[in-house]
């Protein structure tokens, strides 16, 4: 019994100052190891995670949910453990926030594995190193911009362009080609987007084989800043134990970096360049390291990237862009035009886009394809002022290729099928090459360019004509 209470002495602290989030705790016998999982106030409510020792007794903590009822003599508890979130199969179909609590008004899980945020990276030893190509069945995508598997991409787009719908039919494909996991991580999101994204999802079907962890706009920066290490747990969990691959969408990455400089002005740190945290690349490098691919799975990163005033010499676009290896950018052009997916096909790219990764032909036809549009681009002044008959012959040609194109790079999506009547359609790469070369050799400049819009394969063309 005198061990018990000795022990449980042990683990309380008194709060030294409150001071927003950052909460100044004095151990008198036994100081918490950094990361430690603190908690106080009625039913333990509050919870904050140590991030320094400023002395032999005192550390310092960042709450991670408000500190309302907090008061110096406030005693603090040391649960001895890190923040933990649960792992496994029984996490598909749920929504949960950075503690591992469900937030989708089902029942609540306990029990189980729980592990902790914070993991290494896998070893570079254990790493994949050889360059895949993650086939999404996209056509704009797969031929264009193509996704590493273990790979990060960027989704650079505004509201209404369609990264919601892109996104859940990332998923869907996902789900049904590869029988992979999806995890949608949403960081500073806003309430009524995260509901919106989760009626989407259960409407498309995908609900059950993804799961959703949000930190949400109105939670403090502590809770936004480790959401992203949440994810990732549980996303290791599949990659290395189940040893299934996992596609992992985090929308945005920006307001994970936004979060870190919150927590590091509450720290009293001294701001870096243009007012960011000084640890912004190590802070961004320990999460993004974490997604990599490894001989039995890999995990497949996503990632909404939002650009501050468009400067792209900010420096939280500057280190986010060293970690993509492929940037999908939406187009608000393309989308009013009735182009969807709105890639715009001449600002997407991917690092993957070489002859000795995706092969001499792949690279080949990405290349014409991209020549015809961008000709196309620029001849669509003088089509405005003079009209398509003042071009000349093999100007009109280039018009008629880029114009079938354009049509044929749309597709009608899974997702989408209860809008549009249009089944969805999941088209391989190799069909998707076969469509472009023929257009590009003007297999079908007899057909009307309104039989190409919104197919899956050329087949389809002859087939419906």
């Amino acid at each position: 019994m005198q061990q018990t209470l000795d022990l449980c002495q042990l683990n309380r602290g008194k709060v030294v100052s409150v001071r927003g989030s950052v909460i100044d705790v004095r151990f008198s016998q036994q100081l918490p190891d950094v990361y430690s999982r603190l908690v106080a106030g009625e039913n333990q409510c509050v919870v904050m995670e140590v991030m320094t020792h400023l002395d032999a007794e005192t550390v310092r903590g960042i709450a991670l949910t408000p500190t309302s009822g907090l008061a110096r003599g406030s005693v603090v508890i040391n649960t001895g453990h890190p923040l933990q979130v649960p792992v496994g199969k029984r996490l598909l179909g749920r929504m949960f926030n950075v503690f591992g609590e469900t937030i989708d008004r089902k029942v609540e899980i306990s029990g189980g594995e729980w592990r902790s945020l914070h993991q290494p990276p896998v070893p570079l030893i254990q790493q994949s190193t050889s360059s895949e190509i993650l086939e999404t069945g996209i056509k704009a995508i797969d031929i264009l911009a193509p996704l590493e598997r273990g790979g990060k991409a960027g989704l650079f787009g505004g509201a209404g362009v369609g990264k919601t719908v892109l996104i859940t039919e990332m998923i869907h494909n996902i789900v049904s080609e590869y029988q992979g996991i999806s995890l949608f991580c949403g960081i500073g999101e806003r309430s009524r987007e995260a509901e919106e994204l989760y009626r989407d999802m259960q409407e498309a079907g995908v609900l059950e084989n993804t799961i959703m962890i949000f930190g949400q706009m109105n939670e403090p920066p502590g809770a936004r800043f480790r959401v992203g290490q949440a994810a990732l747990t549980m996303a290791e969990y599949f990659r290395d134990d189940v040893k299934q691959d996992v596609l992992l969408l985090i929308d945005n990455i920006f307001r994970f970096i936004q979060a870190g400089q919150e927590v590091s002005g509450l720290m009293g740190r001294l701001p870096s360049r243009v007012g960011y945290q000084p640890t912004l690349e190590t802070e961004l490098a320990e999460l993004e390291e974490r997604i990599a691919n490894t001989a039995t799975g890999a995990i497949t990163s996503v990632q909404a990237v939002y650009v501050p005033a468009d400067d792209f010499t900010d420096p939280a676009a500057v280190h986010t862009f060293g970690h993509l290896s492929a940037s999908l950018v939406l187009s608000r052009k393309r989308a009013s035009e009735g182009f969807y997916p709105a890639i715009d096909p001449l600002k997407s790219n991917s690092k993957m886009l070489t002859p000795p990764i995706v092969g001499k032909h792949h690279y080949q036809i990405a290349q014409a394809v991209r020549q015809t549009l961008a000709n196309y681009e620029d001849l669509k002044d003088i089509i405005a002022i003079l009209g398509i008959e003042e071009l000349s012959a093999s100007d009109r040609q280039t018009v008629t290729r880029a114009r079938r194109l354009e049509r044929f790079l749309t597709q009608p999506f899974f997702t989408t099928e209860q809008f549009t009547g249009k089944p969805g359609k999941l088209v391989s790469l190799a069909d998707a090459l076969t469509g472009c070369d023929r257009i590009l050799n003007d297999e079908f400049s007899d057909y009307p360019e309104r039989s190409l819009y919104m197919i899956g394969t050329v087949d389809e063309i002859i087939r419906n004509s």
